[in-house]
């Protein structure tokens, strides 16, 4: 988008709108989906749209690439372009996300079902940490094809890749659902629950139960559901609004918020601080090299949360996280004083980078939280819900980049941005305050200090 429209962020930060908003809008229209469909279906829908929406999207990227002068010479075909880069973009991260909702949210937990509460912690931290070796690969590989070949052979292998990939894909998790007996029995419950039968039999039975309520009783229920009842009922049944309503009902909402609100950012190496950081004059290969750098440090958070998750609660790993991601962040704020762009875009990344250890351990904080605390029945619809709230969140963020699209005044979105991690620290802490009535063990640090008394004391002695 930079190399189709330079010196705009304009063209990135429309692509990053209409990515978060499909997934802000439909996001827990896709949980419960999926709650209605089989483990196969799934899998077929989403790896079908995801890999086709990708070569769709690679192929007008390629020919956009290849006609540079398509802009001035045919404007027409040249927004048609973009608008067909832009809704492939969106529905591939609708399908991805039907995807991380099934893999991480709940076969993870079906998997993790009968045996110790240590078997989750673990699946979590291996799921993340194949997630970020991705991460880490992709970003390194692109970035190379792009600085050593060309922009036009990195929209072409995005292509490629997909067409290959798809198959194996799906051959993977076919395989895993079969291979796994508890899946299995899941996706029979699912199958029995979902039958025309089962649905027909549950309908006969409430209009029974109906039936065979007192006459006073079934009075009251008619009186209750006349006026503004009535319409409340009915409001809270549409999908879209029912979903909010299951999702604010769960104990996990603070915590949901707080992750959803360090998504409102340009600092990470998106869309928005990439078009910054090449308006500066930074080499695609070097900020490929501190995006595998970040996600090196983001797998090293994968390796750290089982060691302090086995010491201290999941929900006391997550508020020492969230305060660490937000210590790091200090370092995109200094970076604003700093007269000398390049000086001052490395010390950005630095701080980014480092910045990923805190935030992909408090993802897994909270996402084991999630996994922990929500009942099965709605585990896909607050999946769906939180992965929404984020999209929003991040879509904020895109607009912002259209509202500040020079790349001279990008400090201006570090501040707001670091303003929304700062309140999503404090968020978690409230909620942390909450549920443990306390924040420190002020009584164990005066233990520790006793004891650290006594020892010097004793060394003094000696």
């Amino acid at each position: 988008m930079i190399s189709v429209w330079p010196d705009s962020l304009l063209l990135a930060a429309i692509y990053g709108v209409i990515e978060s908003a499909s997934t802000a809008l439909f996001g827990s229209i896709i949980g419960e989906l999926l709650d209605r469909l089989s483990y196969v279906k799934v899998l077929r829908l989403w790896l079908v749209t995801q890999n086709l929406s990708f070569i769709i999207a690679g192929v007008a990227v390629t020919v956009l690439l290849i006609c540079s002068t398509l802009r001035s010479t045919n404007f027409g075909a040249f927004i048609l372009l973009i608008i067909v880069t832009n809704i492939s973009g969106a529905v591939g991260v609708l399908s991805t996300l039907a995807g991380t909702i099934l893999v991480e949210r709940e076969w993870v937990v079906v998997i993790s079902e009968g045996h110790s509460p240590e078997l989750l912690t673990k699946m979590n931290y291996i799921i993340r940490r194949i997630d970020l070796t991705c991460k880490l690969l992709a970003p390194i590989v692109t970035s190379f094809i792009i600085s050593f070949v060309s922009l036009k052979a990195s929209a072409i292998a995005l292509a490629l890749w997909n067409i290959i990939s798809v198959w194996v894909e799906y051959w993977l998790f076919l395989s895993v659902l079969g291979g796994i007996p508890a899946l299995g029995e899941s996706s029979q419950k699912r199958l029995l629950r979902l039958s025309p039968t089962n649905v027909e039999d549950s309908s006969s039975t409430s209009d029974m139960r109906k039936s065979l309520l007192p006459h006073d009783e079934g009075s009251l229920a008619v009186v209750e559901k006349r006026g503004g009842w009535k319409i409340i009922e009915r409001f809270s049944k549409v999908p879209f609004v029912g979903a909010w309503i299951v999702y604010l009902q769960q104990d996990v909402v603070l915590p949901g918020v707080s992750l959803a609100l360090l998504y409102f950012t340009v600092l990470s190496f998106g869309i928005l601080m990439i078009a910054a950081l090449e308006w500066n004059g930074i080499p695609a290969y070097v900020i490929g090299i501190a995006r595998g750098i970040s996600a090196t440090i983001g797998i090293g958070a994968t390796v750290a949360y089982p060691v302090l998750h086995s010491h201290i609660s999941t929900l006391r790993t997550g508020l020492w996280s969230i305060w660490s991601q937000w210590a790091c962040l200090l370092v995109c704020v200094a970076s604003i004083l700093v007269k000398n762009n390049i000086l001052s875009a490395y010390m950005l990344m630095g701080g980014v980078a480092a910045s990923r250890l805190g935030l992909w351990m408090f993802d897994l904080s909270v996402i084991q939280q999630m996994q922990d605390d929500v009942p099965e029945s709605d585990r896909c619809i607050v999946g769906g819900v939180q992965n929404s709230l984020q999209s929003y969140l991040d879509l904020l963020g895109y607009v912002m980049g259209i509202i500040i699209s020079n790349p001279q005044d990008f400090w201006k979105l570090i501040l707001i941005s670091f303003l929304a991690s700062t309140l999503a620290a404090l968020l978690y802490t409230l909620h942390m305050y909450r549920v443990r009535k306390h924040l420190i063990h002020f009584e164990k640090l005066v233990m520790v200090f006793k004891w650290s008394l006594r020892s010097s004391e004793i060394a003094t002695a000696n």
